[in-house]
């Protein structure tokens, strides 16, 4: 498996730091994020920063860290037994977290920073260590329509990059009329992903089940995939035919094997969110899993404000660089379309250290 290939990469920590960041969005929300840099000695004896990202959701969570810092993680490791290491501490030590599942996303900006300084310390990257090439990232952008919905931002988008392909978000309020004003802005085979959010539970997103809504989009845009439907007696019956569920995907409840395997069927789609697993172990059993089975993935976002974007790039580079993925330049998540976005596919950057894109 490729994390034994990582496993027993050294990693010495001397200091470790914090920076809040803080970021307004085009889903009309102030966005919070944390960005840990662990410290060590580099191969010629200078100190280097290894650095992740936590994108737990709630602003309180990262206002907390920011007066009760992290518990002491100094020392001498591998990457399995730093790992080891945080079971056992509580990263939340201020109170507990609004949502459990950001324990994992703390604990993934910790293993993701104790990756990048142990590949830097070893003078190495990602892609060496794990015999993988970096490949153009093939990307979407993904963006809400607003309330009441429009395709103003859609028509806004295209204007900048004519090609671009959408990840959209269907709320019960997309009518027969705005879903043919979508296909007339951008076509329906623009429309990449459909992404339901009907299997999140006590979010701002949580969308309910909606068996006309879900008929409608399913209809409209036949080439996309549907991701996280909500399974009721209204709903299942829509997903019953093997050439609809051969386009779910599956995204909120995905955090290791297990969920994967407790899913009603066997997958064909997955939304990686390397966040949601917590450990690179994990995460890489997870990417080893779906590829002896042929699933296929695409990696999501998560409105990333520091060098977890550039991470979750180069996780699509490494193992999905053809998917629809959810991870545009940070531009595109900006409130305003501006000017000079880049364009799909995304080409590796020539140098790649440690665990970054740039």
């Amino acid at each position: 498996m490729d994390y034994d290939r990582i496993a027993e990469l050294p990693v010495a920590i001397d200091e470790v730091s914090t920076e809040r960041l803080e970021r307004e969005t085009s889903s009309d929300f102030t966005r919070v994020t944390t960005e840990f840099a662990l410290s060590g000695p580099g191969p010629d004896g200078d100190p280097v920063a290894g650095r992740g990202e936590d994108v737990t959701y709630e602003a309180d969570d990262h206002d907390s860290l920011v007066e009760s810092g992290l518990p002491d993680l100094t020392g001498e490791y591998t990457l399995d037994s730093f790992s080891t290491h945080l079971e056992s501490v509580d990263c939340f030590p201020a109170k507990p977290p609004e949502r459990e599942v950001f324990r994992n996303y703390r604990r993934w900006g910790l293993e993701s920073a104790a990756l990048d300084l142990a590949l830097r310390q070893s003078a190495s990257d990602l892609g060496s260590e794990l015999g993988r090439s970096a490949d153009p990232v093939r990307f979407v952008a993904s963006t809400r329509l607003g309330e009441p919905p429009t395709t103003d931002r859609l028509e806004s988008l295209r204007e900048q990059v004519p090609d671009l392909e959408f990840k959209l978000d269907p709320i019960p309020a997309w009518d027969d009329d705005l879903v043919a004003a979508v296909d007339d802005a951008v076509g329906a085979d623009a429309v990449r992903i459909i992404d339901l959010k009907g299997r999140y539970e006590g979010t701002d997103v949580d969308t309910p089940a909606d068996p006309v809504l879900y008929e409608r989009v399913l209809e409209a845009f036949p080439e996309a995939v549907v991701e996280d439907p909500a399974l009721t007696d209204e709903t299942r019956p829509l997903f019953d035919e093997p050439d609809v569920r051969s386009r779910v995907s599956w995204d909120a409840p995905i955090h290791g094997v297990a969920d994967v395997e407790a899913l009603p069927w066997e997958p064909d789609w997955l939304n990686i969110k390397p966040s949601r697993f917590g450990s690179l172990e994990s995460l890489l059993e997870t990417l080893a899993y779906c590829d002896e089975r042929d699933v296929r993935l695409y990696g999501g976002g998560q409105f990333e404000l520091g060098v977890g974007r550039g991470q979750i790039q180069l996780l699509a580079s490494l193992f999905y660089p053809d998917g629809p993925n959810d991870v545009a330049p940070r531009a595109y998540n900006d409130p305003a379309v501006g000017d000079g976005l880049p364009a799909s596919p995304l080409e590796p950057p020539a140098a790649r250290d440690g665990f970054r894109w740039s």
